[in-house]
């Protein structure tokens, strides 16, 4: 299967294709160009998504926390939110979790 490949005015790859496209080339690049291009468009997508799985765990967190200073019901959130919120508990706890709330499992 050849590579086609578009560069910027520095002659950096910036996009790569399997057909030939109107700006692209046949790709003379070398496999280690092809790769740090690559990483580069995927490393954004991968910090992102690791950024949201920190988020939902700070979330739950704090979620706890709001439970059991009684600033919240567990029981005033919706259906849905309780189910998942007891399933990622019950996940955690097989698991590493960041323990900003100890070790107490009592809090629902």
């Amino acid at each position: 299967m050849s590579h086609y490949v578009k560069r910027n005015a520095q002659g950096l790859v910036v996009a790569v294709s399997v057909e030939p496209l109107d700006g692209f080339e046949s790709a003379t690049a070398s496999a280690e160009e092809l790769a740090a291009h690559m990483e580069q468009s995927v490393a954004p997508q991968n910090r992102l998504e690791e950024s949201d799985r920190d988020v939902v765990r700070v979330l739950d967190d704090l979620i706890n926390l709001l439970v059991e200073k009684n600033t919240i019901r567990f029981t005033d959130l919706p259906l849905a939110a309780q189910r998942k919120l007891l399933e990622r508990k019950g996940l955690r706890r097989g698991g590493s979790h960041l323990g900003l709330l100890g070790e107490d499992s009592s809090l629902f």
